[in-house]
């Protein structure tokens, strides 16, 4: 079992950067593809980036390409979440998310969730 706690939300103007961390817990942490998802209101959840154990592979949204950075620590047992250059259009519900397997984004499914983190960006 892995329990995810998210951190680092808020409220931040367009242009800014906020980092989001993700603490996880249990000894197979670092053998877990580690995800960040994002849901804004009236949307589905939309992948945003996702790392390989060794941290050697990482995937990212088009849309956060450029932008974003997904990082892990895995003495630490924390993924996370570098955001630059923040859009308004980046305003949402931010959720870790830890996979047993590796995978392409569209195909790799989740085991566990956190309970998610909001952030704000102001125009």
């Amino acid at each position: 079992q892995v329990q995810l706690v998210e951190s680092g939300g808020g409220l931040v103007q367009a242009g800014g950067s906020l980092k989001l961390s993700c603490a996880a817990s249990g000894r197979t942490f670092s053998s877990y593809t580690m995800g960040w998802f994002r849901q804004a209101p009236g949307k589905e959840r939309e992948f945003v980036a996702q790392i390989r154990w060794s941290g050697e592979d990482i995937y990212y949204a088009d849309s956060v390409k450029g932008r974003f950075t997904i990082s892990r620590d895995n003495a630490k047992i924390t993924v996370y979440l570098q955001m630059n250059s923040l859009k308004p259009e980046d305003t949402a519900v931010y959720y870790c998310a830890a996979a047993k397997s590796w995978g392409t984004p569209k195909r790799l499914k989740y085991d566990y969730w956190g309970q998610g983190t909001q952030v704000t960006v102001s125009s």
